[in-house]
């Protein structure tokens, strides 16, 4: 018997254009203790449906058909969910109490004013009728159940004194608080780090087998469905697509969607030259304007930018007019050289310096020691300059040479401004061309992102997640730079959109010579676009290599932890979370010999293979003796 069964559901949102039909006529199960993965793209009803069963859905959506069939173990009957009240007492008695919801942003469900014990024991008052004092002691063992490391400190901690880990650690054991039937995980992980995200598999795993309960896992990551789901169900459109055991999904996918969305996938064993293949695929157009040759292109493979040991601290506030301030070491003697042409990945942990040291490149903040060089005129040789000490027209050549992609399109796009006011900015600021010309290089950065000119008039509202990525990359092109900085420039789009940024990014440096900087914690990612990678770790590179080289033969411990923890989308590659969990890679001091850090300066990258640099104190020191 299912624990919950959905029948045949259909969810219809009104709206000031007419009516749109989110999700069409859905029915699959759930069965007791097992996981079932609820896979498809944005947009496709995955959410929708995860609201529906809470009676959460918005006030424009409403269940025009079909049953969502509850059978609480704790109770004989079974209870129809969409005959519910939403607001009704026997719905607010199953939601939170034996249904239960993780939401994909931690912060969105805590509270910033509230501390995260009393969040937490907020739930076990209200459906356990506990006192205040049982509610903490119940919240503390909660706490120590998901593995906080220090529970009674937790429990007057507030959610922004935690980590991005620590937060959706503190939002799954509000969840579990009163030990609910079933729970619902809607992309738990998509924000979180590879390392981190392999903690918290492994946590709901361990959770699941402890309180017998049953999970929806709501997620568009394949390599998250093959590790934690014994049954998978496709969703297309609010169209169930296919559905069944996790075996058969992967072994034998029988939908052409299915089959299409495994083959968007980014991953280790892809063969030399081969490509994803996006559900749409952009055939980026060039015309004139953007292929004319730049007056500085030098010579491919070239070194045309220089990080020469940059430090950078930050002081934090104190929190107190009688405690001193503290000061966080975010980038320590960092050094790298990127060559014309190519595509080098910097990854590593959230925290680890990969995005300050972009900011770095950028001439965006002020480095406290060393220097950044960049190729002014082509001639390595003698072109090198120090960007800390250009100013008025040289200045202003540098901000046109290198531009950068945001993470998040929708914040780096200005809300008030049309698509074209948005691409018109960067030639009216720089006053690079006449109006006609300006606007026949806007027509063509449309086509050359695979957009139509059309949508020129558009807010960027109007747009989803990935056409506004490709806004942002046109953006960045408009000026005609040679050097662009990616800072995880895919990491909010799911598997069929990334492929298409992916894709459209490797055929743009193909055509335009273009050289990236590609920022992001997924390495399947950057072993997909980068020719070298640059591993980081607590503000230091502690690996940089080819990517073939660092893929297969990682030398050092917290590199080998991070290829580790990628959840690959294959059930032949399962992660080992026993293993994962022995210990934190991302601490120095648990690093062994030669690899623990020695007290002084950092020291150089040492050369351990051709092309291949670790940072290792004990080899260098027995290199200088």
């Amino acid at each position: 018997m299912s624990i919950l069964s959905v029948e045949d559901l259909t969810i219809d949102f009104k709206s000031m254009e007419g009516g749109l039909r989110a999700v069409d006529h859905a029915s699959f199960s759930i069965a007791p203790g097992r996981t079932t993965a609820l896979v498809g793209e944005s947009g496709s009803g995955k959410t929708v449906i995860s609201q529906a069963i809470m009676g959460i859905l918005p006030a424009s959506a409403n269940i025009t058909d079909g049953r969502i069939l509850f059978n609480d173990p704790s109770d004989a009957d079974i209870t129809d969910i969409a005959k519910l009240d939403p607001g009704g007492r026997k719905m607010r008695d199953l939601r939170g109490n034996r249904i239960a919801i993780v939401f994909q942003e931690p912060m969105t469900s805590l509270s910033p004013l509230h501390t995260v014990g009393d969040q937490i024991g907020e739930a076990a008052r209200l459906h356990l009728g506990l006192t205040g004092a049982q509610a903490r002691a119940a919240t503390r063992d909660m706490l120590r159940l998901v593995q906080f490391p220090d529970p009674e400190r937790a429990l007057d901690t507030f959610p922004f004194e935690l980590s991005g880990g620590l937060r959706q650690r503190a939002v799954i054991a509000m969840a579990l608080i009163c030990r609910p039937a079933l729970l619902i995980a809607d992309e738990p992980t998509t924000a979180l780090d590879v390392t981190i995200q392999a903690e918290i598999l492994r946590l709901m795993n361990q959770l699941q087998s402890e309180l017998g309960m049953s999970i929806l896992l709501i997620t568009h990551d394949f390599g998250v469905v093959a590790n934690m789901a014994e049954d998978v169900v496709v969703i297309y459109r609010g169209r169930i697509m296919e559905s069944g055991p996790v075996d058969e999904i992967f072994h034998n996918p029988q939908h052409p969607y299915l089959k299409a969305l495994l083959h968007a996938v980014p991953r280790f064993d892809m063969k030399p030259g081969e490509r994803l293949v996006p559900l749409r695929e952009i055939k980026p157009e060039t015309t004139g304007h953007l292929m004319k040759p730049r007056e500085s292109s030098g010579k491919l493979g070239e070194p045309i930018m220089v990080v020469d040991r940059i430090s950078k601290s930050f002081t934090l506030r104190s929190g107190g007019p009688f405690r001193p301030p503290r000061t966080v070491k975010a980038l320590d003697a960092v050094s790298f050289t990127v060559k014309r042409g190519e595509c080098l990945g910097l990854v590593g942990e959230s925290g680890s310096g990969k995005t300050t040291t972009a900011m770095a490149m950028l001439k965006a903040l002020k480095i406290d020691q060393g220097q950044i060089l960049y190729d002014m005129n082509g001639d390595a040789a003698g072109g090198m300059r120090d960007i800390a000490t250009l100013q008025g027209e040289e200045l202003m050549q540098f901000r046109r040479a290198i531009q950068v992609v945001f993470q998040d399109p929708f914040s780096s796009l200005n809300p008030r401004m049309t698509i074209y006011d948005i691409l018109s900015e960067p030639y009216i600021i720089h006053q690079t061309c006449g109006v006609q010309e300006r606007n026949e290089r806007i027509a063509e950065l449309m086509r050359l992102v695979g957009l139509d000119e059309k949508h020129l008039g558009r807010y960027p509202h109007s747009f989803s997640g990935g056409q506004r990525q490709r806004i942002g990359i046109a953006r960045a092109l408009a000026l005609g730079p040679e050097v662009i900085l990616c800072d995880e420039p895919v990491s909010a789009l799911d598997v069929s959109v990334q492929a298409q940024i992916l894709n459209l990014l490797k055929d743009l440096q193909e055509k335009l010579g273009l050289t990236y900087v590609f920022v992001s914690h997924n390495l399947a990612v950057v072993d997909y676009i980068s020719d070298r990678i640059a591993v980081m770790c607590r503000g230091m590179v502690v690996e940089l290599a080819d990517k073939s080289s660092l893929i297969s033969d990682p030398r050092h411990p917290y590199t080998q932890a991070l290829l580790a923890a990628v959840p690959e989308p294959s059930l032949d590659n399962l992660l080992d979370f026993e293993a994962l969990s022995a210990g934190r890679a991302s601490d120095p001091r648990a690093w062994p010999e030669p690899f623990s850090p020695r007290p002084g300066p950092a020291p150089e990258l040492t050369e351990v293979a051709p092309g291949h640099f670790v940072l290792a104190p004990g080899l260098t020191q027995v290199a200088a003796a």
